[in-house]
């Protein structure tokens, strides 16, 4: 095995424990933190003018706003919260495809602003972080925002 593969195959095995080790909070913190990765890698891409590249992150991480974040809202029980998310995450993948189509990494940066604010404040409802080995309940807004598997 060459190290690439060795490298890729680490990475894939580490990324695969880390969600199945992962309570739903944390899941969708890695969503955020994979839309914002795509994101930066999409604007590398795009100063390197790598467009088939760019193209597939941007692709990547509109599959990650709309089919993880905002697949993930609880829409019922969320009420309005989740209801405005959902429009954020809508207006998130516009913004996504008219950098794509202009090769604008100011829009980029919009979108990761946006995203940065949301990962940030998720991550803050939850002040009392458990230890590893004492299982969490999920906090009631945690509940009601994103649904559970």
């Amino acid at each position: 095995m060459n190290n690439f593969a060795a490298i890729s195959t680490y990475t894939k095995v580490g990324l695969e424990s880390g969600v199945t080790a992962a309570d739903p909070h944390r899941l969708i913190l890695m969503l955020f933190e994979g839309a914002l990765k795509a994101i930066g890698n999409a604007k590398s891409e795009m100063q390197r003018k790598e467009i088939a590249a760019k193209g597939k992150s941007i692709s990547h991480a509109i599959s990650i706003i709309g089919e993880g974040l905002d697949a993930s809202l609880n829409k019922t029980a969320g009420g309005t919260l989740a209801q405005d998310l959902s429009a954020l995450y809508a207006y998130m993948i516009s913004r996504l495809f008219d950098a794509n189509l202009k090769n604008d990494t100011v829009t980029l940066d919009e979108v990761t602003r946006m995203l940065s604010e949301l990962k940030e404040a998720w991550s803050d409802i939850r002040p009392n972080k458990p230890s590893p080995l004492t299982p969490s309940k999920p906090a009631q807004s945690e509940q009601l925002i994103y649904a559970r598997g």
